[in-house]
């Protein structure tokens, strides 16, 4: 007779050590590691391009968009808004994620970097339970190239002074970080939808002051 094989019990469907080391890890994990490393005195960008690998794209345009979505002290947009032109050009043409030393050797803290993911984690990690791969055509890599060239019009936008010109571009490019983080189509479409949004929205303030200046040059010269 032949021998009945025995049910299997949860430990028998849980992953094993193989299937975990192959899923990569978060955004969220790994910020949390760099923040808890105690090897590190301070934290350095190439640190983050080191860590998130072939992810890189993803991870560094959230980091320097995310500061743009609040209301931050004058300037700071052309500032964070060159190292997303490095980026965003180099997502067009297809090249690996770098920085020049001037960017990339920029370092902070570790405990001050701790803070700040701690207050960033949470949202991060609630962003994260939303994303899944899904309508992976808008991740491969001729896809990431038109998107490249659509962050790099946002990028611009970013960096120019225009009053209130940044918070919609850099939500943009924040949303569509972490689609390529994921790669979720979805996310990535939202964003593009935004950033078409917030490009009007930016012609129009650009189409406002010009006006503004004619009609003010047409009263003093008349």
């Amino acid at each position: 007779m032949a021998l009945l094989s025995e049910p299997s019990t949860p430990a028998d469907d849980a992953p094993s050590p193989d299937d975990e080391r192959a899923k990569p890890k978060s955004f969220s994990a790994i910020l949390h590691d760099l923040a808890h490393d105690d090897a590190r005195e301070r934290i350095q960008v190439a640190d983050l391009l080191a860590a998130m690998k072939d992810r890189a794209f993803g991870a560094l345009i959230f980091i320097f968009a995310m500061p743009n979505v609040l209301p931050t002290p004058p300037g700071t947009s052309a500032i964070l808004g060159i190292p997303l032109l490095f980026l965003a050009a180099q997502m067009a043409l297809g090249q690996t994620p770098w920085l020049p030393k001037l960017i990339a050797g920029r370092s902070m803290l570790r405990s001050d970097f701790a803070v700040m993911v701690a207050k960033a984690s949470p949202w991060i990690a609630r962003a994260e339970r939303m994303l899944k791969p899904r309508l992976t055509t808008l991740s491969t890599p001729a896809a990431e190239r038109l998107i490249g060239c659509f962050c790099l019009v946002l990028a611009l936008v970013l960096a120019m002074p225009i009053p209130l010109g940044n918070m919609l571009p850099a939500l943009a490019l924040c949303i569509i970080a972490f689609g390529i983080l994921e790669r979720d189509g979805v996310w990535i479409s939202i964003g593009v939808a935004i950033g078409i949004v917030s490009l009007f929205l930016v012609a129009g303030v650009i189409y406002a002051i010009i006006k503004s200046a004619i009609f003010v040059l047409a009263r003093v010269f008349a």
